[in-house]
């Protein structure tokens, strides 16, 4: 008997294609943290803003100056829904209040794993970000069907192991793709 379910892609790359028109995923690498028949749920993990980890420390602890590593840690634009609510996704070494398992990863939205990363008590490695990406029913698909996005394999190095800069390259590259040879005609031949 076939296995009519639809592929749904938790735990995978998204590559926004680039004539990706919407300026909030442009030139994107998005990691599908959920994805099943009531919608997609995803964060950007390749656009840092302008913020770091001592800035959302101060607001969260006014009274604690902030360890200067934390200066370091860069703060993540995850994309357009809840712009003010942390979402950090790590290894799955520590768990906290907030902390959900994702395939050996783990994704935690209380303030503890905030307070832990910035006093060298946090997972072995994480990635913070603002905000989360969401489709509704049957959106991503419709996008993917669209040609909007390619998907790949998710590999941790990515998002761990390089520069925010080359995470999208990679992850294409990943599935054998230079993104820059790609034009806005692909596709439509």
């Amino acid at each position: 008997m076939k296995n009519l379910s639809p592929s749904y892609l938790k735990h995978q790359f998204l590559i926004a294609m680039p004539h990706m028109a919407d300026p909030n995923f442009a030139h994107t690498l998005t990691y599908i943290v959920e994805h099943n028949a009531n919608g997609a749920m995803g964060l950007v993990v390749n656009r840092p803003q302008e913020l770091n980890l001592a800035d959302i420390l101060e607001q969260l602890r006014p009274d604690t100056e902030p360890p200067a590593r934390c200066i370091h840690v860069p703060i993540h634009i995850g994309g357009p829904v809840q712009t003010d609510r942390g979402f950090v996704l790590h290894t799955n070494d520590k768990t906290f209040q907030a902390t959900v398992q994702l395939d050996g990863l783990a994704l935690s939205t209380s303030q503890d794993v905030l307070f832990a990363i910035a006093d060298g008590v946090g997972p072995a490695q994480s990635l913070i970000t603002l905000g989360y990406a969401g489709w509704e029913a049957g959106q991503l698909e419709a996008e993917l069907a669209d040609n909007a996005w390619l998907n790949c394999p998710f590999d941790p190095e990515i998002i761990f192991g390089m520069a925010c800069e080359q995470r999208l390259e990679a992850a294409a590259a990943s599935l054998g793709i230079n993104l820059s040879l790609l034009t806005s005609q692909a596709g439509h031949a």
